[in-house]
């Protein structure tokens, strides 16, 4: 049997990472919340996910900041990040993957859709 992958929720909005966490524990994987994003690498060390679903706007630390810095460090820039938002413009999306992110997925979103996305990064 694989090992269950686990994947870090980065989002300060509660209702936003509980309904992430039940699409993903409902698909096998495990979900585990952060809502301070100022706690992110911390975090990562604790955790060791294989892949990061990020908010872009939260207060003290945005998810474009954050995830240039995971991009930049030589111990996590391996893991994918995909940058979940309600920032929709063409120009946010060409921002986030400057940045160095993975995949771009827009609020409101599917469950197909987000669980697509992991899919595409870990498998």
């Amino acid at each position: 049997m694989p090992a269950v992958k686990k994947i870090l929720i980065v989002d300060d909005s509660v209702a936003e990472s509980r309904l992430m966490q039940s699409y993903l524990q409902q698909a096998g994987y495990w979900a585990v919340v952060l809502g301070d994003p100022t706690r992110l690498e911390q975090m990562i060390d604790m955790e060791r996910p294989q892949l990061i679903l990020l908010d872009v706007v939260m207060p003290t630390r945005n998810g474009f900041q954050a995830c240039r810095e995971i991009k930049s460090n030589a111990a996590y820039g391996g893991i994918p990040v995909v940058l979940v938002t309600s920032k929709s413009l063409d120009s946010d999306k060409f921002w986030g993957r400057q940045q160095g992110a993975d995949g771009y997925l827009v609020k409101p979103f599917t469950r197909e859709q987000l669980l697509g996305e992991i899919q595409r990064l870990l498998h």
